[in-house]
């Protein structure tokens, strides 16, 4: 009698301040639906009172424990990069990773983050126009989410970062890849950011103003105005001080939700190389939320 192995799978999360993410809950919830050995484990920096330094130890610890792989947020979506052994195109060409897959003794880096950034806005704001858009955050997830603007469309991006080498560099970037478009950085003054929103369709924020941990405003409530699209990346909470705000005044607004789904789909696959279905992992988020 042959005796069938089952392959199970061990992923996890690398971050700070993760205590409230959702990850491990959609993962491991549609693994069972497929009827696969899932466990998906949080590692916070918060919680272990490290910070982005102690990254080259957790990833070699996860990979000699067996992990099939990690998922890395906020603050190390870049500094994982020179810690990998080989980046997917997507990933060299953001210079952003959210994905560490441990195959065959090495590590490969992808970034699904932009495209799970598209799919949400796409299936959240049918319609918006992409063409003006300014984006507050040129970090990891910043780069991943101006990457996806720019193949929706956008002829114009302002970004905005507390550090303006980086906005200026990502934008530096993006013009080289979208050529045919107009992205420079701007400074974050009321009246240059102001003037901005005023001629945009839409806003992106992808910084962590607004988070559980961080909470608060990322700009002046009053530099927002009914035309505009609010596109926020941060989900925990899922209704930020700045989209509700946003809807205070008649904007059309996408939660991090989506986005948070949808990187979380394409994440699935690479783990385990088994596609899962991605509107089941939705409905599933929004009962997490309820």
């Amino acid at each position: 009698m042959t005796r069938t192995i089952e392959r199970s799978f061990l992923v996890g999360l690398i971050g700070s301040g993760i205590g409230g993410s959702l990850s491990p809950a959609m993962h491991e919830e549609e693994a069972r639906r497929l009827g696969l050995t899932y466990v998906y484990r949080r590692i916070d920096l918060e919680m272990l009172r490290r910070d982005v330094s102690a990254l080259p130890n957790l990833l070699e610890a996860a990979q000699s424990m067996g992990f099939d792989g990690v998922n890395v947020t906020y603050p190390c979506k870049q500094a994982v990069i020179e810690l990998l052994d080989e980046l997917s195109d997507d990933a060299r060409a953001l210079g952003a990773v959210n994905t560490v897959q441990f195959k065959g003794g090495r590590r490969i880096g992808h970034n699904t983050d932009w495209s799970g950034f598209r799919r949400a806005f796409e299936r959240g704001l049918p319609g918006a126009s992409c063409e003006r858009v300014v984006q507050l955050g040129a970090g990891g997830a910043g780069a991943a989410v101006a990457h996806a603007a720019m193949t929706m469309g956008a002829r114009e991006l302002a970004l905005v970062d507390v550090d303006p080498s980086r906005a200026r560099a990502l934008a530096a970037e993006l013009q080289v890849r979208f050529p045919q478009a107009r992205v420079h950085a701007i400074d974050g003054s009321p009246a240059m950011l102001g003037d901005a929103l005023a001629a945009a369709d839409g806003l992106i924020h992808a910084t962590p103003t607004g988070m559980a941990k961080h909470p608060g405003l990322p700009l002046p409530s009053e530099l927002l105005h009914p035309r505009l699209w609010v596109a926020d990346v941060v989900y925990f909470p899922i209704k930020t001080e700045l989209l509700n705000a946003a809807e205070a005044l008649g904007c059309r607004t996408l939660t991090g939700g989506g986005m948070a789904v949808y990187q979380a789909v394409e994440a699935f696959e690479i783990f385990t190389g088994i596609a899962p279905n991605a509107e089941r992992m939705f409905e599933h988020f929004q009962t997490l939320l309820r």
